[in-house]
C-alpha cells in the first residue's frame, strides 16, 4: 500500500480523500483546528476520510499529549489560545518555547539535564489548571502522539534564516517529491514544526512537516510576493 506524502496541498476537495495513516491524520487534524473554530467530528471526518469515531479517538490521542485543543464528543472540537500557569499567565507560544526547550534537553542533554527537564516537567504538570479534559503526564518533555517532531529542530537556523529573507530553498522530504519552495511562514503549533510555503515544483501552497525534511538546501535566488502565491491568498483558499 503506497503511503500518502507528508504534506499538505489547498486544492478545492471534490470527494473525500484517502484515509491517511495515523502521525499524518494526526498534524492534518492539527492544522484545521488553528482557526480557533469550532469544528464538528462528523467535518473533520469528512475532510480526511474516516469515521467520526476515528476522529475521537484522534482528539483523545492528542488532547492526552498535551495538544490545547478544548472540546468533546457530539459538540465539537476548537483549539484554545491561551494556558495558565499560576502564578504566571503565559501565552501558547510562551509556553510551547519552554516545551521545546524541555524537549531539546530531555533528548540530547547529560544525564543531571535530562532529570531535570524531567523534574521540572512533572512540577509544570502539577500546577496546570484542574478543569483539563485529560491529565497530560510528562507533559514538559513528551513529544507524544507525534514522537519525532523534535527533530525537526535541527533544521530551525537554515528555515528562519529563509523565511526571513525571503530566499527559496529546495527540500527533500522523506516521503514525497522534491520542493523547491518559496518558504512563507515556520510556525510550531501543537507539538509539530510546519513550513508554509509556496511550492514552485508542485504550483500550489504547502505546509511540510519540518521533522521529515531529509535534506534541506538554501537556493541563491530571492522571491518577491506574487498575486496567487501569498498568505492571504492562501488563507483565502481555506488552509490557514
Amino acid at each position: 500500500m503506497t503511503q500518502p506524502c507528508q504534506e499538505r496541498f489547498l486544492a478545492p476537495m471534490t470527494e473525500a480523500p484517502a484515509p491517511a495513516r495515523r502521525a499524518d491524520r494526526l498534524v492534518r487534524l492539527i492544522a484545521l483546528l488553528r482557526d480557533g473554530r469550532l469544528h464538528r467530528a462528523e467535518d473533520l471526518a469528512a475532510r480526511l476520510g474516516v469515521t467520526p469515531r476515528t476522529i475521537y479517538r484522534d482528539m483523545d490521542r492528542l488532547i492526552a499529549g498535551g495538544v490545547p485543543i478544548a472540546g468533546r464528543r457530539g459538540l465539537g472540537y476548537r483549539a484554545t489560545a491561551d494556558v495558565t500557569l499560576p502564578p504566571l499567565n503565559l501565552t501558547l507560544a510562551e509556553l510551547e518555547a519552554l516545551h521545546i526547550g524541555l524537549s531539546v534537553v530531555a533528548e540530547g542533554g547529560e544525564a543531571e539535564l535530562r532529570d531535570a527537564a524531567r523534574s521540572l516537567s512533572a512540577r509544570i504538570d502539577a500546577v496546570l489548571p484542574e478543569d483539563r479534559s485529560q491529565p497530560a503526564a510528562g507533559w514538559g518533555f513528551s513529544t507524544y502522539p507525534l514522537p519525532d517532531a523534535a527533530r525537526g529542530f535541527r533544521h530551525m537556523p537554515q528555515l528562519r534564516a529563509a523565511v526571513r529573507a525571503r530566499q527559496k530553498l529546495d527540500l527533500r522530504m522523506e516521503e514525497g517529491p522534491r520542493h523547491v519552495l518559496r518558504p512563507l511562514r515556520l510556525g510550531y503549533w501543537g507539538r509539530v514544526w510546519l513550513l508554509t510555503g509556496w511550492s514552485e515544483t508542485a504550483q500550489a501552497f504547502a505546509e511540510l512537516r519540518a521533522d521529515r525534511i531529509a535534506a534541506l538546501r538554501v537556493l541563491p535566488q530571492l522571491f518577491t510576493e506574487e498575486p496567487g502565491k501569498t498568505l492571504a491568498d492562501m488563507a483565502r483558499e481555506g488552509g490557514g
